[in-house]
């Protein structure tokens, strides 16, 4: 399977998010991938009020999953849109959800992030609270992306291995990372976190991030890349939009699995 991370520097507009994600899909596509994850917050990223207006149904046409729908169909490919505003029974607080888009422009799985990113920056230079507007999910998510079993996952949710042991012992063979990671936790920590999470639990790592400036004076630290079983990063993007895209060995994976047989050895 070809895959590839596509890497945005989104704002408030969301057609030209959505445009410019659509043109680097393309490409990816063309250059045979057949998984295309999108990074968090790729339709939006700006006010909260107008993050609660756009919110959509999955279920509802809204134009965002019908965009999605469309770019699946288009690419032939499984499109990840990354984390999008989805209703939720409180209007002041959608969800942030990741949802996986089959070649047939059909959901064929969704997942509400879990964790939510209430902190101080080390720095004191911002302060994060996305409890305040968003809504967190209650479950893991383990889907079928044709024959192979994909694991979701959302940005801080990579600070959490007990998700990713459970996806893993779910049956995930790839796991996906869209991400609008902060540059000042990025540059130390985002490497580490990735390459861990896969050599854990000898998956594919697949992590699609937000770069540059944002608006509201938020600043992300891209880095788009791809990570095998046995923690190599194989493909990365450069600064700026753009994406990284490399062939997943499977066949490989289970040689590491086999040589390491770690999964078989836990105890809890």
């Amino acid at each position: 399977m070809r895959a590839a991370v596509i890497q945005l520097s989104c704002q408030e507009d969301v057609s030209h998010n959505l445009a410019r994600a659509g043109s680097l899909a393309d490409e990816a596509a063309a250059g045979g991938a057949t998984l295309i994850v999108l990074p968090e917050n790729f339709a939006f990223m700006g006010d909260e009020a107008d993050k609660r207006r756009i919110a959509e149904r999955l279920d509802g046409g809204g134009p965002i999953v019908s965009w999605l729908a469309a770019l699946a169909a288009r690419t032939r490919a499984f499109v990840i849109g990354g984390g999008m505003p989805e209703q939720s029974a409180d209007p002041a607080r959608p969800y942030n959800t990741s949802v996986l888009m089959g070649p047939d422009g059909r959901i064929a799985g969704a997942y509400r992030k879990l964790h939510l990113f209430d902190i101080d920056l080390p720095d004191g230079s911002q302060a994060y609270r996305e409890s305040r507007s968003t809504c967190a999910g209650d479950e893991a998510s383990v889907v079928a992306a044709g024959d192979m079993r994909l694991g979701m996952t959302v940005c801080y949710d990579l600070r959490f291995p007990e998700l990713y042991r459970r996806l893993s012992a779910d049956g995930a063979r790839v796991v996906t990372v869209p991400a609008a990671f902060t540059l000042m936790t990025g540059k130390d920590h985002w490497h580490a976190l990735l390459r861990a999470r896969a050599i854990e639990n000898q998956v594919f790592v697949l992590a699609a991030a937000q770069h540059g400036k944002h608006p509201g004076g938020r600043q992300t630290y891209g880095k788009s890349l791809i990570v095998d079983a046995w923690g190599d990063v194989i493909a990365q993007a450069s600064d700026g939009e753009g994406y990284a895209i490399a062939t997943l060995d499977f066949a490989a994976q289970d040689r590491v699995r086999a040589a390491l047989p770690c999964l078989q050895h836990r105890r809890f």
